[in-house]
């Protein structure tokens, strides 16, 4: 099948299958006329990549763990132990990150309850003589 037609079938743009491509995550033939050629296996691969991008992993990554994972029916599953010390590593890369923005959502949530409230008066507020910032109205009722 060609490029447009794997598009549909995967639901991934044309543009990504070509990135996918450059990353070496996909490897489809060439045809003498210099179009790729792509298989069924290339659906499941797409497939997979998409899973494994929205497991938070890299392209880089996905490109060294993909041909050592297997396809349950239930999900992936690392066709061999040695991966898991590498899904370890992400997986606590990807909750330091978590824990980095809950922090900075509570610094956030600080900075907005700290806000006096309207029948307080606040001398010269700069935001009220800068047309292009919201009112602090505004503010509030979208954080609530």
């Amino acid at each position: 099948m060609r490029i447009g037609a794997l598009s549909q079938r995967t639901g991934v743009s044309v543009r990504l299958l070509r990135y996918y491509e450059e990353q070496d995550l996909l490897k489809p033939e060439r045809r003498p006329s210099g179009y790729r050629e792509y298989s069924a296996r290339d659906v499941h691969t797409v497939q997979h990549i998409r899973i494994l991008l929205s497991a938070g992993l890299g392209t880089h990554t996905i490109g060294e763990l993909l041909p050592c994972m297997v396809d349950t029916g239930a999900g992936l599953a690392p066709a061999c132990p040695d991966m898991l010390p590498d899904l370890y590593r992400e997986h606590d890369r990807i909750a330091r990150a978590i824990a980095d923005l809950e922090a900075a959502k509570s610094t956030l949530a600080a900075i907005i309850a700290a806000t006096p409230p309207d029948d307080i008066q606040v001398d010269a507020c700069p935001a009220e003589d800068r047309p292009n910032l919201p009112a602090r109205q505004a503010i509030r009722a979208e954080s609530v």
